[in-house]
């Protein structure tokens, strides 16, 4: 089937089976018809309030269906989409609506955000409004994340794909058509957003978590008889840590196959869930929300070439050092990325300029390529430490951490010292259920996987996870707190 309007493919998702499941969180499920004649009001709602062709509306709400039907009445009108975490800071929301000037705000109460139209979580659009088809209309970008940046300061990544989608073509990496997926991560995060509004538009009915669970993902699993979902890291390791005989005691036959991203997966970790599921199921990407270069790899794939995120191909990537210099096989530098000629621009910023040299583009990541063209990643180039003159990769430490079975989340920053100009410093969050672990047994665990100036020379003990549900840590903000 031809690509259509994304509103247009609710419609005909819900004239093929209106009353199969669409969207089901904390025990409410509505069904496609339902949801295509709940978003047609509300379109109508929005476009009363001003919302029109091409403009970007603010949703700050949380995980819940209340999510979906916002932005499917935005791109119903031809307007896309701009999620914002929905606990953010007033001061931050503010910053990123005076570079988006949205005509409406959703998820915030009324008079929030001075004159401009704020709508609170669970706004009822007038039920006199019409809930049939509206006009058919496409955005010119289906969605516009926002990034904080290394700066600190928001910047918008408006997609370079318009609002369309074609329901009848599976999605790759087991993500097919009219299945059941889990949706654990947080929404406003590019990832989430992106595959669960894929599989939505597929048929798939979504199964959302309000915030991740280990458990409880399990639990819906075998409920919903889940066959496909996106993951990162966190997750990936806050299951592997459940109890092993209620985790190997589920019945997880019904998943097609996993995706994870958004980190890097420690080695051990990848094996542990590539054992488990079966190589076929477990899929790999390696991109920026920015999508300039994009790398895939496949369980097997992984098997034969352990720790790689994918193979670079047409030329999209390349390694290069301070100079700008591209570097031989297996040397980590700068990866640089850029889109083929022949393809339009994959994305453009609304509040920075990208980092950019001769037509290639910097996320600020670093890594190498080997002799057969697979890309490793080191780390974010900012959170690179140096200490006594050698180069240290946080993620690496933390990936040897992570394998200790008392360790649930853990960040490696670098704290100013005299000698060594930074010194290794270790935030970890340790499994309560798993008694006191000493600064010296995590010492002499990390000897049978580091050389001896990668370990940490200091360990800080935390009361909560260090990152997020989407395993995000921002290292400069750790680093700051503990350097003042």
């Amino acid at each position: 089937m031809a690509q259509m309007p994304i509103g247009t493919a609710v419609g005909w998702l819900a004239q093929r089976d209106p009353d199969r499941p669409a969207i089901t969180h904390e025990g409410r499920t509505v069904t496609r018809s339902q949801l295509d004649r709940r978003t047609n009001r509300l379109a109508r709602a929005y476009a009363e309030m001003g919302v029109g062709q091409d403009d970007l509306v603010t949703i700050g709400l949380p995980n819940g269906i209340e999510f979906y039907e916002s932005c499917i009445a935005t791109w119903k009108l031809g307007a896309t989409p701009q999620p914002v975490s929905a606990r953010l800071p007033f001061r931050e929301r503010e910053a990123i609506v005076d570079l988006v000037d949205p005509p409406i705000v959703v998820g915030v109460e009324p008079g929030t955000h001075g004159e401009r139209r704020c709508l609170p979580i669970g706004f009822e659009p007038d039920a006199a409004l019409d809930d049939g088809p509206l006009p058919e209309r496409t955005a010119a970008a289906y969605k516009a994340p926002t990034s904080g940046g290394s700066t600190g300061r928001p910047k918008i990544i408006v997609s370079g794909q318009a609002g369309v989608t074609d329901p009848e073509t599976p999605r790759p990496f087991g993500q097919g058509v009219d299945g059941v997926q889990l949706v654990p991560g947080p929404l406003y995060h590019n990832a989430p957003f992106m595959f669960s509004m894929q599989g939505l538009f597929t048929g798939n009915h979504l199964v959302v978590m309000t915030r991740f669970d280990a458990g409880h993902a399990l639990d819906l699993i075998e409920e919903h008889r889940v066959s496909w979902m996106l993951v990162v890291p966190t997750m990936m390791q806050r299951i592997w840590r459940l109890p092993e005989s209620g985790r190997l005691g589920r019945d997880i036959s019904s998943l097609e196959g996993i995706l994870h991203l958004g980190a890097p997966c420690p080695p051990w970790l990848k094996k542990e869930w590539i054992d488990w599921l079966g190589p076929e199921k477990v899929w790999e990407l390696y991109a920026g929300t920015e999508a300039q270069g994009v790398t895939i790899i496949s369980g097997q794939e992984w098997l034969d070439h352990p720790g790689s995120v994918g193979k670079v191909r047409d030329g999209t990537m390349k390694i290069c050092d301070e100079m700008g210099a591209e570097l031989p096989a297996g040397e980590i530098g700068e990866v640089w990325m850029k889109v083929p000629d022949d393809r339009p621009a994959t994305y453009r910023y609304i509040g920075a300029t990208a980092r950019s040299a001769d037509g290639w583009e910097s996320l600020g990541d670093m890594g190498s390529i080997d002799a057969d063209g697979y890309l490793y990643l080191a780390d974010r180039m900012k959170d690179m430490i140096l200490s006594g003159g050698a180069n240290i990769y946080p993620a690496e430490v933390e990936a040897a951490l992570d394998g200790h079975l008392s360790v649930s989340s853990c960040a490696v920053i670098g704290l100013p010292d005299h000698d060594l100009g930074n010194a290794i410093h270790a935030i970890v969050y340790l499994d309560p259920a798993a008694g006191p672990t000493s600064d010296d047994e995590l010492r002499a665990f990390l000897a049978e996987r580091l050389v001896s100036y990668k370990i940490p020379r200091t360990f800080e003990r935390v009361d909560r996870p260090v990152r997020d549900d989407a395993g995000k840590v921002r290292r400069s903000a750790l680093q700051a707190d503990r350097a003042t």
